[in-house]
């Protein structure tokens, strides 16, 4: 279980201005390690990575072959990774031990913040399944959350557009700016309502049986959520890192969409499992999620 002490006086600072050549591992791109990632985090050089995609091991809700990790450290190795305008996406949870739930995905998002990252979002991950319930007393427990980690100001946004409009393609009346601190904008212009809206940041999949990417993994996410991240936060060629590879799935998408990754897994059955999930993928045999 993670656990923490804060001090707010830390004073972690990093520039990318400074490269630090550090690799007697070889870590090469398009690989994932066995290796433990706190390890394998110090062999990559500074300011390398576009986009960290993970879901790591949360509060002990699931067992992942016994392996905990450091936090803390990791964070900090994150940040001195990251690009600047690059991104980190966390997804985590909080587990309710007697009725009382953890708080640590928020702690662990406050620590990131103070390292020097930007919290430029948070998101949910809503799971389309009735999930478990941390409590008698509570409702069923259906989504994650996805904090969105931005180095400085984010450089790459290519936002989805699922959302067909209600309106689209009719002129309609809107507002000329947001409303502020005194309310509502009443100053408006006519537009044509564009054909599909901007997503809201509450992603939904099925999950469990319900899904067709089913893994041996004890706690995978939707290949579509992978797709959606890789394909907001980054560019093709770009570099996606995930630090808790597990099931491989990050990699099998920036595979498919044509980006670079490297991936740290600390279980040797996990890495030999994704080594084979990659080999069609690589061979060329696989389908596309959905069009761009």
């Amino acid at each position: 279980m993670y656990t923490r002490v804060y001090s707010y006086n830390l004073n972690y600072t990093h520039s990318c201005r400074y490269n630090l050549w550090r690799n007697n591992l070889n870590i090469e791109k398009n690989k994932i390690y066995n290796i433990d990632c706190s390890i394998g985090l110090k062999e990559m050089d500074d300011c390398t990575v576009d986009l960290t995609l993970t879901s790591p091991p949360y509060d002990g809700i699931r067992a992942y072959n016994g392996y905990s990790f450091d936090f803390e450290n990791i964070a900090k190795e994150l940040f001195r990774v990251t690009r600047d305008g690059g991104t980190v996406v966390w997804i985590v949870n909080d587990q309710t031990i007697k009725d009382n739930e953890t708080g640590s995905a928020f702690m662990q998002a406050l620590y990131f913040k103070e390292i020097g990252f930007n919290l430029h979002d948070t998101m949910i991950y809503h799971k389309n399944a009735v999930g478990a319930c941390g409590s008698v007393n509570a409702y069923n427990q259906a989504f994650e959350y996805m904090f969105v980690l931005a180095k400085g100001k984010m450089k790459t946004f290519n936002p989805l557009k699922d959302i067909k409009a209600l309106n689209r393609g009719r002129m309609r009346n809107y507002a000329t700016n947001r409303s502020g601190v005194h309310g509502y904008n009443l100053n408006t212009v006519a537009k044509i309502t564009p054909l599909n809206s901007k997503n809201q940041n509450v992603w939904s999949y099925d999950i469990g049986f319900q899904s067709s990417d089913k893994s041996w993994h004890p706690a995978t996410f939707p290949e579509k959520l992978a797709r959606d991240h890789i394909v907001s936060w980054s560019n093709v060629g770009d570099l996606i890192l995930d630090p808790f590879m597990g099931s491989g799935t990050t990699a099998k998408i920036a595979i498919m969409y044509n980006r670079n990754y490297i991936g740290f897994e600390i279980s040797e059955e996990y890495v030999k499992k994704s080594e084979k999930r990659l080999d069609n993928i690589k061979s060329g045999f696989y389908y596309i999620l959905d069009a761009l």
